[in-house]
């Protein structure tokens, strides 16, 4: 039996990014988790990690030990084939430091060619201040370059991403949220974390 929070109960969420925030919550809801944004005192370590665990970790520590309450947080991004696994935990910041979702989308699809293969990536990590708790969960999503930008709903690299999983030619930013949901790598280490919960 795990010392996760039962349903019901608040966690934390260790991120600034609306779009995440909307789509953890959209994830969570339904099992019973209020998933809150976090407070706009808590700063956050950079991501600055070797892998995708160590920057979900850090960041759920972080949260966790600023408010005092379970905490989770996720660290994802892209790896493309032809870029030999890149830009993976560098994906927000692949077109530089301050680059845009547009500026990084831009870059990727100058790099990769179109039909490469690509796989979203997700580490998922749950801190509990009050157990000492640390766990990680790990999701992905494979697909492929699609030949041309499509789609509005979704963000980061959703226009060009065509997930194996649909069996169509529509990108991430074509479905709707719960057909995204269903497969994405973010809803995977969601659905890890929730089978801990409920053992």
């Amino acid at each position: 039996m795990s010392d996760a929070p039962s349903p019901g109960r608040a966690v934390v969420l260790a991120t600034r990014n609306a779009h995440k925030v909307r789509e953890m919550q959209r994830l969570l809801e339904p099992l019973g988790i209020v998933a809150e944004a976090l407070p706009d005192d808590v700063d956050l370590p950079p991501e600055d990690g070797a892998t995708f665990a160590d920057n979900a970790l850090a960041k759920a520590q972080a949260a966790a030990s600023e408010t005092g309450r379970p905490a989770i947080a996720d660290d994802s991004g892209i790896e493309a084939t032809a870029l030999g696994g890149g830009p993976g935990v560098r994906s927000a910041r692949f077109a530089g430091e301050n680059a845009t979702d547009e500026d990084n989308l831009s870059k990727l699809v100058a790099e990769a060619p179109a039909d490469s293969r690509l796989r979203y990536v997700c580490a998922l990590a749950y801190v509990n201040p009050e157990t000492g708790e640390e766990r990680v969960f790990f999701g992905d999503c494979r697909g492929r370059v699609a030949r041309e930008r499509a789609g509005s709903n979704g963000f980061g690299y959703d226009p060009v991403f065509v997930p194996d999983a649909t069996g169509d030619n529509r990108t991430m930013a074509e479905l709707t949220d719960a057909e995204k949901d269903a497969i994405s790598h973010r809803g995977h280490a969601v659905r890890a974390l929730t089978r801990w919960l409920r053992p």
